[in-house]
């Protein structure tokens, strides 16, 4: 069987006594760095597991091995460096694997990053997306960001202390300026912060403040779904000029996403 165990984000008494249990009986753990379950595991008191990597660099080899011992009779944890495996974590391929090869998939639920910045945001949760980390750079980052402007539900975004500056000014070009953000850090641990603003006063903020520690931030949606989904290209317009987009994204994003002819947006835009 494969487990999938959760384990903690931050603070080790958050490990849940079945996860321990189940961490003591299996054969073989799966785990992103070998060195970070090491720690936990001698923590808990749990020695002479036998650990693998697998990760999203090795994911393809190592999960066709992995595969091959769970086929074999043994049983197989997968756990993450903190949090549950499976989100924003090649732990989505092991467990597909698995199940597409008649192989008993289990889950042990632990901490979530996600779920826990959403709990403490002070935005809205009934419904929401999970981006999880945006490609680093290029037109897929670009591509992205753009999807982020149509969504319509509070969207999650993880995020590395030495790239949040750029996202936030990101943000802020993409027409969020006004919108609500939680900024997450540390959470569980001594030093948990979170930041509740507008993006356009965290991008003031982290001038003069230097971010530190990995980040799960909360974004408040644009609320222009319904226009979208209604192709009105001219109330889009107006809306993502209210918010500060430019006139060339404003452009690209309305014929992306109402049919509009691009020159027709840009010129509405500049004009209005």
């Amino acid at each position: 069987m494969l487990y999938l165990v959760g384990t903690p984000i931050g603070n080790l008494d958050d490990m849940s006594p079945r996860a321990c249990e189940v961490l003591k009986s299996v054969d073989v753990i799966a785990c992103e760095d070998t060195r970070v379950t090491g720690i936990l595991l001698s923590q808990l008191g749990i020695t002479g597991k036998r650990l693998i990597a697998y990760h999203e660099h090795n994911k393809a080899a190592s999960g066709n091995g992995i595969l091959d011992m769970l086929k074999s009779g043994l049983n197989v944890a997968e756990v993450s460096d903190a949090g549950m495996p499976a989100i924003s974590d090649p732990g989505a391929d092991l467990a597909s694997l698995a199940a597409a090869n008649g192989i008993e998939v289990s889950v042990i639920p632990g901490p979530s990053a996600v779920t826990a910045a959403l709990s403490i945001s002070g935005l809205d949760t009934r419904y929401f997306h999970f981006e999880g980390f945006l490609p680093s750079e290029g037109s897929k980052r670009r591509e992205r960001l753009k999807a982020l402007t149509l969504i319509g539900e509070t969207i999650v975004l993880y995020e590395a202390p030495h790239r949040l500056k750029k996202l936030l000014d990101e943000l802020c070009e993409g027409g969020f300026g006004s919108c609500r953000i939680a900024l997450c850090r540390e959470l569980t641990k001594k030093y948990e912060e979170v930041l509740r603003m507008t993006v356009t006063e965290a991008v003031e903020y982290y001038k003069t403040t230097e971010p530190r520690g990995e980040f799960c931030i909360c974004l408040e949606h644009l609320e222009q779904k319904t226009m979208v989904a209604a192709g009105d290209g001219t109330a889009l317009i107006a809306l993502l000029k209210e918010k500060g987009m430019s006139s060339k994204d404003i452009a690209s994003v309305v014929s992306e996403y109402t049919g509009m002819n691009k020159k027709e947006a840009y010129k509405i835009a500049s004009e209005s």
